[in-house]
Order: structure tokens, then sequence, then C-alpha cells
């Protein structure tokens, strides 16, 4: 039963993006520590104004950044404390995860930029020993 309480869902970073009008702008979202795993979960883009319904994103490992969830959208978060949800998209087909090893960079890219306004980003996933 130890296994179980050590394993749990949680917020692992609180981030803030800058802004979202500069192309290929990235940001660290979290570094996985020493001797563990990490397999993530879902994540929250709360965002102060709107991003620009052309803005897109994407969240995944460092040199890699599509590789958790692809592109998304920016055209529902038009304004002050909207908050979108990033996870990949289950269907007839599961959606695939991934397990980051210790030192990977998860990061926030974006792919296509939108406006000056700034956000801050909500990474949800549990730890693993390595």
């Amino acid at each position: 039963m130890g296994k179980l309480q050590e394993t749990t869902l949680c917020l692992l970073s609180k981030t803030a993006i800058t802004t979202f009008v500069t192309l290929n702008a990235e940001t660290t979202l979290y570094t996985v520590p020493a001797a563990r795993t990490c397999i993530l979960s879902h994540g929250w883009l709360k965002v102060a104004d709107d991003i620009g319904d052309t803005t897109v994103m994407t969240v995944g490992q460092d040199g890699a950044e599509s590789d958790w969830v692809g592109t998304t959208n920016g055209d529902n978060a038009d304004a002050n404390l909207d908050v979108i949800l990033f996870s990949p998209v289950p269907s007839a087909t599961p959606a695939t995860l991934k397990e980051y090893v210790a030192g990977e960079l998860i990061k926030f890219k974006v792919t296509t930029a939108g406006n000056a306004v700034a956000g801050t980003f909500y990474l949800f996933g549990f730890l693993d020993d390595a």
C-alpha cells in the first residue's frame, strides 16, 4: 500500500507564460527530478486577456515540444480569466501518454504567434521511482 500513497496525481508546476506574441517562444514548465520519472495528466492555461484566435501552442519535452499535446489553438481563450484544458484527446484509439525520465525538461511552446498578453500554466501529473 505504500506505493499507492507515494504516487499521487498532483500539481507539478505553476508557471507564468509571459507572452503569446513571440513565434517559437518556449517556456520551461517542469524539470523531472533526479531518480524519478514523470507521467503528465493534464494542464490548465489561464489567460489575462485575448491570446488571439490564431495562436497555436504545444507541450512536450525539450526538442519535441509536441510529443505530449500537439497543436492546441487559442480561439476559446479570449477574455481575462478564461481557462483552457491541455490534454491528449482520448478517442476510440486510446491517447498515448509519455513517461519522462530524470532531467528532462517539459516545455510550453508557441508555434503560431498571437497577442501580447500573459497567462499561467498549471501542469498536473505524477512522479514514480526511476
